[in-house]
This record gives C-alpha cells, structure tokens and sequence, in this order.
C-alpha cells in the first residue's frame, strides 16, 4: 500500500473582527520584513451577472479604477506607485479582488485608498466608455485573435451546464458590453460592493492594534449596506455524455478537453480534496500517469494538463465546480482514441490503485506549492480573504498543507472510480484550414 505523507500545518497567525457596518477583517501579523499585503474581497464574480450583462463584473473591476469618491483617475497608480508598491484587481467566477504590496509604512495609504473606492468609485459616462472599449481590445487579444482563445474555460462551461450563470461567456459578447450604461455600474456597485459583501485583509508587517485604529478611521464610516441575498447556482450532474466541437481558423492543432462535475468545494470539503491530488496524480510532472501514457509513451498528444475548476483555482471556488483534463494533439491527432485512453488510465488506476511513493511524491509537490504560494505577504492576505469569504475560515490556509497530504490511495481511487464517461462533458478544437 502507498504511503500516505506527512506534512505537517502551518501556523501564521490570524486575526479576525467585523466592523460596526459588517465589513469582515482579517489581519496577518509577520515582523520578518517590512512589506504589507493588503486585499479587499467582493463576494460578487462571473456568475453573478444577470442576462443581459455579460462580462459585466470584469468590466466593473476596470471601473473601480477610474477614480474614486475623493481621488480623480489615476490617482490610485500614482499612490501606490509612489509608495514603492504594486497594485492590481482580477475577476473570478465567485468573486473579485482588488489589491496592494507596500512597504509597512504606507499601510495607511492603502486603507485609505480601499477604503474611498468602496464608498464609491467615479462612475461616468466618460470613464465607462473608455472601459468598455479597454475590455473589448481584452477579448480581441485573449479570445478572437488568439490560437485557443477561450479554450476550454469559455468553451466548455455551456456544454457541461444548462443554467445562465454556469454556462454563460464571463469575458462578455460585445453587444451586452456596448449596452451597458452608468445607471447599470451603479445598480451593480450598490447592490454587490456593500460593505458588508467585502473582507479586508492585510497581512505583514503590522500591530493588530495599531492595524484596527486605522482600519477603523478609513473603513468605519463606511455607509452600512447588507449583502444580497446569494442565489444558488445549483444545477443537477450530467447523467450522458456531452460531446461538443467546433472550428477554430486560428489553431494549428486539435485539441480536446473534458470536465467532470465533483463534490461541493466548500460544504463537502473532504470528498472534494481527494479530487484536487487526483489532478496531479495524473498530470503533473514526468512521471504522472497520463503525461507518461500519452505524452511519453503512446505519443497521441503533445501536452496534457489537470486542474480543478474552469480557472485552476482549487482553494477559491463553490459548487458547482469540475475536474477538468485537457490536452494539444499533433497532426491528424485523434481525440476519442486520448479519451478511450484516459477512461483505461482512469480503470486502471482506481482498480490497481497507485505505485508506491506516488501519492507521497505527489502531495509533497502540492504543499511546496502551497507553502510558496502564501510565503508573500499578499499572496496570504489575498486567499485569507477568499477562505474567510466563502467559509468563515482564514486560518484554513494552515491547515491546506496538512489536509493534502493526509488525503488516502482509497480516496484517489474512490474518486477515479467517479470520473465516468457518462458523466463527462469535452469539447474539441478542429484546427482551420488557415492554420
């Protein structure tokens, strides 16, 4: 039987209190250099757009930098920037960032600049404009006129799903990007941007309570606002196979990828877990079974890849959500014979379990990448916020480590055994005849 490995937890500490106007605090004191992380979190993403309005929280991320309450366009750059920090936003499928590294003594700053842009940012005709056509010229260069634009995290979610927030293009069509108007962003900023629909972070070199006494000052007299009401996003599993394909005039080779629905990332984590190391079983490194099957050995692809969920975010994402396998084949590649062979791997794997030292070698990788991922002050701060948004749990982000690596051969195989081609959804690239 495989070993299971032993690794052990981490012990940043983590600090939690809410504002008088909900606004949910996480704090992560570290003295070893003095560099803070700031991150704000809205609980609001890809899936929370109503029809219609495709794309639109990305377009909105854009919007929250064109100024704010108190600060006229770029001033939020030229802050931080001349604080010797870096900044950035990102849009997920449940939820938006925005965030800030900067030495400690500019924390302040930073607050106050979260702070005047959750009160409100500037919302006119003008800056919206301009930003639909930043997002547009997005899509152009990510999607349109890129080999495998889209592919598969576009493409894939409306054949897996039947539902609009599931199944629909979170970069946006153009039509609903150019209809937007200032009344929508607004609409959306006071119904999604509520302080109480946000988690602060800040983890680094600071005080807990010198951290409050300034989270207090910029951030408490924030209007209160409830957060909406979250719908549910639940829709039932694939009970037949769905197949899908479709000509891409850019793509000079075929490709495939294919996803299966797994448990609940955040009311079932346990069942979820095993899923998470299965994808690395499989693929990540040389000597994973399928890179050694189809890669090394059968030859029938020239690149395959695992992950879990349409934007490789294991750790930050809610049901519904999938496990995902996708692969580049050469010339005259044929995809049904890549996916005949990932169901034998998959038989073989959950029949005649793992090799000894494969699970331990696999999870020993993932905690390195997780100890890595959260060494940087924000990159703790920033998945802190999420953990505390979607569970209510920050100090979550000690135990992933531990958690992994106690994740048994019997789940792997458990959760081989459910990856079923009657419950797949895949889609495939035709190359064009251009390419």
């Amino acid at each position: 039987m495989a070993r299971r490995s032993r690794i052990p937890a981490t012990k940043y500490p983590v600090e939690r209190r809410t504002l008088d106007n909900g606004l949910r605090v996480v704090l992560a004191p570290d003295r070893s250099a003095p560099v803070i992380g700031v991150a704000v979190v809205y609980d609001v993403g890809i899936r929370s757009e109503p029809e219609g309005r495709t794309g639109f929280a990305h377009l909105f991320e854009h919007l929250m930098f064109q100024g704010s309450e108190n600060l006229e366009k770029l001033a939020h750059f030229r802050h931080v920037q001349g604080s010797g920090g870096t900044f950035n936003g990102s849009t997920h499928l449940d939820y938006t960032d925005y965030f800030e590294t900067l030495p400690s003594n500019a924390l302040e700053r930073a607050l106050f600049l979260e702070a005047d842009r959750m009160r409100g940012p500037r919302l006119t005709e003008e800056n919206l404009r301009n930003q639909v056509d930043v997002v547009k010229e997005e899509i152009r260069v990510n999607v349109l006129n890129r080999p495998y634009g889209g592919f598969p995290w576009l493409k894939l979610p409306p054949v897996m799903f039947d539902t609009f927030p599931n199944a629909h293009d979170g970069y946006g069509s153009f039509d609903d990007l150019e209809s937007a108007t200032v009344s929508d962003a607004a609409e959306f900023f006071d119904r999604y941007y509520a302080c109480g629909n946000a988690v602060l972070s800040v983890s680094g070199d600071l005080d807990i309570d010198g951290a409050m006494e300034l989270i207090e000052r910029h951030f408490g007299d924030v209007p209160a606002r409830p957060a909406p009401q979250r719908p549910s996003f639940a829709e039932p599993d694939l009970t037949a196979e769905r197949r899908e394909s479709y000509t891409d005039p850019l793509a000079p080779l075929p490709a495939v990828a294919a996803g299966w629905r797994i448990p609940d990332p955040v009311n079932d984590f346990a069942g979820y877990l095993p899923y998470v190391v299965l994808a690395e079983v499989l693929t990540d490194g040389d000597a994973s079974r399928l890179v050694e099957r189809l890669v090394l050995r059968d030859r029938t692809v020239t690149s395959v890849g695992g992950y879990i969920g349409f934007l490789g975010e294991p750790y930050e994402v809610r049901d519904p959500t999938a496990f995902l396998l996708q692969a580049h084949l050469p010339p005259g590649g044929d995809s049904d014979k890549v996916m005949r062979t990932i169901d034998e791997e998959l038989d073989r794997l959950a029949t005649d379990g793992l090799a000894d030292g494969e699970l331990a070698r696999t999870q020993a990788r993932m905690a390195t990448h997780l100890l890595r991922d959260t060494d940087a002050v924000l990159g703790r701060a920033l998945r802190m916020a999420v953990l505390e948004q979607q569970r209510g749990e920050p100090a979550l982000l000690n135990e992933l480590p531990r958690l992994v690596g106690e994740v048994t051969e019997a789940q792997i195989r458990e959760a081989a055994a459910a990856l079923r081609p009657q419950r797949r959804a895949s889609i495939e690239v035709v190359p064009g005849a251009g390419a």
